[in-house]
């Protein structure tokens, strides 16, 4: 199946099992041997995970399974994640009801991306009841990283590799949206890092195939993308999204690689049953910033579901030297429209340069700006301003994003973004303490609350921000 090529939407209501046929597809052929296809179709190789891998610790537990740290027995280079999927649960009976449809997609998905900066699927190996799906490993995250650097003294994340860390995963972006995927999750703890500084995107759990015109994915999970990164058009119960959701959780992991924090840190309305809450406090957290979203900035606005809810938000706070009580209703309604992300980013960019000069001692290249984050410049802020456009139809996308300017000014972006850093980074911590992957034992006991991350996240989970 060629993924550049879905199946055509025209055929109607049959588009989706057309969809769903090609998917369950690619999911058999992922699991047949191509050996056996050719001389005896009913053979079934019987592969153990174990006689193949030797499981070196536990890395992670998530909502769909956990994942291990692995080396191979028969010879195969390199280190290895692997995910092991948990059976479907029917009240606290375990019952194998079949394989989860996120099991399924990122199965199948996985088995038809081929990119380098999207994390490579090495192979699925499924055993009695279990299936283990075989990755390659990285060494940190992105969430580790900006982690390391909040700690004593803080430092910012040098200009160079900033710029890397984004050309990289905008790439890895502009290739899932050539091939008709989004992500729908992506955050710092789904963007893998190796050691030698290539940035993968992980966790495909979440993602799923588009086509145009687009079946409603609404119909489907009504949640998606961790709240912090979500775009504010699902925010609004926006029932058909594309692949500009996506370009939104890259602002704000491009933000976050600035400030060290999350840019927009709101707390998620808990769903009732099956209905989905206007996320008051979220979306505030954006107006703050990015000032109330109006017609002229986004056409489409009006038509949006929870459009009513947004005259429930208080207008940004007005900074310190701003007098409006003798403004006319217009300007303060225009006031309330503007936007204080340049602020927002002037003021980020020089904070974090002066500290990261200014701590420890710096070395004579530091102060030439070297490691001085105001070297990002203009460029800098108009790159994401567009990705932290309303407008989702305004909205930069990937392949426009990989043409700024901001990538053409300045040092030559590098492919390694750990390139000319003095210190390293310190590796994923692997556990010793359950590291039994066989399938007798019931994997998801321990229960982290999260998605889970495919192939990364540290056993003792950072409090974010």
């Amino acid at each position: 199946m060629s993924m550049t090529n879905p199946p055509s939407a025209a055929s109607g209501p049959g588009s989706v099992s057309a969809r769903n046929q090609t998917l369950k597809r690619s999911v058999q052929a992922a699991f047949e041997d191509p050996n056996d296809r050719a001389g005896n179709p009913g053979y079934q190789s019987k592969v153990r995970v174990i006689d193949k891998y030797k499981v070196v610790g536990f890395i992670s537990s998530g909502t769909y399974g956990r994942v291990y740290k692995a080396l191979g027995r028969q010879g195969q280079p390199g280190e290895f994640a692997i995910k092991k999927f948990k059976p479907d649960k029917e009240g606290e009976q375990i019952q194998y009801t079949g394989i989860s449809q996120s099991a399924v997609r990122e199965m199948a998905l996985c088995s038809e991306l081929k990119h380098d900066n999207v994390i490579r699927l090495i192979e699925i190996i499924l055993e009695d009841k279990c299936i283990f799906m075989v990755f390659e490993y990285a060494e940190h995250d992105l969430l580790q990283i900006i982690h390391h650097h909040t700690q004593q003294p803080r430092h910012s994340i040098p200009p160079s590799t900033v710029k890397s860390i984004m050309f990289q995963l905008l790439n890895g972006c502009q290739y899932l949206h050539n091939n008709w995927v989004l992500h729908r999750d992506l955050k710092p703890a789904n963007i893998m890092v190796t050691s030698s500084g290539q940035v993968k995107i992980g966790d495909l759990g979440l993602a799923r195939l588009f086509q145009k015109p687009l079946h409603s994915l609404f119909s489907g999970d009504k949640v998606v993308v961790t709240i912090w990164y979500r775009a504010p058009e699902l925010l609004l119960g926006s029932r058909h999204y594309t692949p500009a959701i996506d370009m939104w959780a890259v602002g704000c992991i491009f933000a976050e690689l600035l400030s060290l924090r999350p840019i927009f840190k709101g707390e998620e309305a808990k769903m009732d049953k099956k209905t989905v809450p206007f996320q008051r406090n979220q979306m505030q957290k954006i107006v703050d910033i990015m000032g109330l979203p109006n017609k002229d900035r986004w056409p489409y606005l009006t038509s949006m579901p929870e459009y009513n809810n947004l005259a429930t938000l208080q207008p940004p706070m007005l900074h310190p030297g701003h007098h409006h009580h003798h403004h006319s209703a217009h300007s303060s309604k225009s006031a309330a429209s503007t936007s204080h992300l340049e602020k927002w980013y002037y003021s980020t960019i020089s904070a974090h340069s002066s500290s990261s000069s200014s701590s420890s001692t710096p070395s004579p290249s530091s102060a030439s700006g070297n490691n001085n984050l105001s070297a990002l410049g203009a460029e800098g802020y108009k790159l994401l301003a567009g990705l932290l456009e309303y407008d989702p139809e305004r909205r930069t996308s990937a392949a426009q994003a990989l043409q700024h300017p901001f990538f053409a000014t300045g040092d030559r972006v590098s492919n390694n973004c750990f390139e000319g850093l003095k210190t390293a980074y310190p590796q994923r911590r692997v556990s010793q303490d359950d590291n039994d992957i066989r399938t007798s034992s019931l994997p998801g006991t321990k229960r982290s609350g999260l998605p889970d991350d495919s192939v990364a996240r540290p056993v003792k989970r950072v409090k974010e921000g």
